[in-house]
């Protein structure tokens, strides 16, 4: 595990694997509660592009696994991973990057992606319309307040949002700090991410019973050069699916 001190200050721990080969190295971003080890090594996403000859790098977001955990909100939001992601770049001094982003990772890697031409390809997971109509990740299936109801309340057996409850659970099974998940929850971002200026290849991926990737072809569309692919499961049963990890790999050689 490694660590940078990002420009506002706060301690972004990372890990690397693999060699450095002639390939641009690949940025694994996870999603909301998650850490690296719960998205990308667990599944095997990180096996399978070791396996294929690339050099991966995967941070922990502020507020997640190994990073540092601000507890007020103002430290939060997307916009401030992706600056910590353009950072992780200078320190591992990456001309090019394959960029790859799971849900709040995807929204991450969308707005460095429309800033920075340091992206060659792009794959986002685990997000649909509501990036474009509710700017950000879909908070109409289950809300923020839900979810920082879910996040906060002493006793887990007293929610009633299955959505929610989801997030509580994953909160749980990774020991994450529930304060700090409160504070992003608290300032997700909601806004326009430019689009139009995305030019590297994409890959937009979406489990079919997804309620946070609905109507993945709009996102897609909206990309210049995107290819959608559906592959099976929930937001979380879709990471498990093999075609979900196969089809990164094949994406980025």
């Amino acid at each position: 595990m490694q660590s940078f001190t990002t420009w506002d200050e706060i301690e972004i721990a990372y890990q690397e694997w693999g060699g450095r080969d002639s390939s641009p190295p690949v940025v694994l971003h996870h999603g909301f509660v998650a850490d690296a080890n719960a998205n990308w090594v667990g599944p095997g996403v990180v096996e399978a592009l070791l396996g294929a000859g690339r050099r991966v790098i995967a941070p922990d977001a502020r507020g997640h696994g190994r990073s540092e955990k601000p507890y007020d909100p103002a430290a939060y939001g997307e916009q401030r991973m992706a600056r910590d992601l353009a950072v992780l770049l200078d320190v591992i001094d990456a001309p090019q990057i394959d960029l790859v982003g799971y849900s709040m990772g995807a929204i991450v890697a969308l707005i460095l992606c429309s800033e920075d031409d340091r992206v060659r390809r792009l794959v986002v997971g685990g997000v649909g319309s509501g990036v474009i109509e509710c700017g950000g990740v879909d908070r109409r299936a289950v809300s923020n307040e839900s979810i920082i109801e879910a996040l906060s309340a002493e006793d887990a057996t007293t929610l009633k949002d299955p959505g929610a409850e989801a997030f509580r659970a994953l909160a749980e099974a990774v020991g994450a700090d529930r304060k700090a998940l409160v504070a992003q929850a608290s300032a997700v971002y909601r806004g326009h991410i430019a689009l139009e200026r995305i030019s590297a290849p994409t890959l937009v991926l979406a489990g079919d019973s997804d309620p946070l990737a609905v109507r993945p072809q709009v996102l897609a569309a909206a990309i210049a050069n995107a290819k959608l692919r559906i592959v099976s499961g929930d937001h979380i049963g879709a990471i498990a699916d093999p075609r979900f990890t196969q089809s990164i790999v094949d994406f980025l050689a």
